[in-house]
């Protein structure tokens, strides 16, 4: 004899089931995760840190670096949490920062998942997006920018969830009311506070001896960005024939991705230009000294272009790649970007056209009036309180974590 169960007892009791099973599911993952991350099987339960940094890669040390000289110099303990094992924090020789690797990727957001904390200050976005979850423990998330433009060029989402965002330029906080607006987000607290890792290069820019060089000595740098809409992919070896065909000493300072995901390209193209007085290939860690000595800069969409145009105050080339804007922020966006519209008043665009008479166009970029005009509004409208963009960081993480 078979037991009669009636269709609504049927479905509640498969509702009831399939509940269980997510509320054990969701134990037993977060059991292991505890478990996966503790020391000799017991669960390391650590007293709430103060303040956190997190840097999801190494190249992040310029934006943090100013900020922890600052708080070590205010004897404000901070830890420093990074997914690179060679992360140069990890060499520094703090009292009051305290540099730790946390893992790469899902061991690295596992970690921060259940993190307990009164601040957490990172570059990274996608917070509460993909893998990096809020944790319930870490009472406030802050967010500062690692480029000196849009904050809505960031994939779909990218800082809806942190609860403040430290801005350089009144451009972006407009975007993010738009934002909030459009996705009916609570508004989140923005400070102005500059861009600290612009006003430690150009201290440094200030401090180096200035020589005055000689016309035919100028330096043409080529640094684009990766991908198949980058000025290697698109132009190749005829565009590096043109620029040494100019005569200037030619730098090219492939992406760092590149190395990684366009191996074969480069080392193609480094095999057919040997290096010799006056072309070199660069990869330096630090870019201070190529971007120092280059006269003028030819990128893409690299963000190196506002370093190069507003702290050396020096002209670029740039090869427009179309943007599709469909998984980004600034698909909500309704005004142009700025970006967009800053790009032609500091520089001049590159098409093929311009192949043939390469050495005229950079002497007239150089030469330029217009686009020393135009470097001097992006500045005003991209860098406020220049000089000042650490301490002001700090002022407003210090605030905060005084606040009760």
């Amino acid at each position: 004899m078979f037991l009669y169960i009636d269709p609504g007892t049927g479905s509640m009791l498969f509702t009831i089931l399939i509940g269980l099973f997510g509320t054990a599911t969701y134990f037993f993952r977060n059991l292991i995760m505890k478990l996966k991350f503790s020391s000799h099987g017991k669960v390391e339960v650590e007293d709430k840190l103060p303040l956190v940094i997190f840097s999801d890669h190494k190249r992040y040390w310029n934006v943090f670096e100013p900020i922890c000289n600052e708080l070590e110099k205010r004897k404000i303990k901070c830890v420093y949490m990074t997914e690179s094992e060679d992360d140069p924090v990890l060499s520094k020789d703090y009292e009051y920062i305290e540099g730790r690797f946390i893992g790469s990727g899902n061991k690295a957001y596992a970690k921060l998942n259940v993190l307990r904390a009164k601040i957490l200050l990172s570059t990274t976005p996608s917070l509460d997006v993909f893998q990096w979850k809020r944790s319930k423990d870490v009472e406030y998330y802050v967010h500062i920018p690692h480029a000196s433009s849009d904050i809505s060029i960031y994939k779909m989402f990218g800082i809806d969830y942190y609860d403040s965002i430290l801005l350089s330029g009144e451009y972006q906080g407009d975007q993010i009311r738009q934002l909030e607006e459009k996705r009916r987000l609570p508004a989140k607290e923005i400070e102005y506070v500059g861009i600290p890792y612009f006003d430690e290069m150009k201290k440094r820019l200030d401090e180096e001896k200035k020589t005055d060089k000689e016309l035919s000595t100028r330096t043409v740098l080529l640094a684009p960005s990766w991908g198949p809409n980058s000025i290697l992919n698109r132009f190749g070896a005829d565009f590096i024939k043109r620029l040494i065909d100019t005569g200037y000493k030619v730098i090219v300072r492939p992406h760092p991705q590149s190395y990684t995901s366009e191996k074969e390209m480069i080392d193609k193209l480094k095999s057919e230009f040997s290096e010799s007085d006056m072309f070199k290939w660069n990869s330096d860690n630090d870019n201070f000294n190529v971007l120092n000595e280059s006269d003028i800069l030819i990128s893409d969409f690299s963000g190196v272009i506002f370093d190069y145009a507003l702290v050396y105050d020096k002209p670029v080339i740039y090869a427009q790649a179309e943007f599709d804007s469909s998984t980004y922020d600034a698909a909500w966006i309704d005004d142009e970007l700025w970006t967009f519209k800053v790009l032609p008043t500091i520089g001049r665009e590159l098409s093929e056209e311009d192949f043939s008479d390469m050495k005229k166009i950079i002497d007239e970029c150089i030469a330029s009036e217009e686009y020393q005009a135009g470097r001097d509004k992006a500045r005003e409208e991209t860098w406020m309180y220049p000089g000042e963009g650490a301490v002001r960081v700090v002022d407003y993480l210090e605030k905060k974590l005084s606040a009760e």
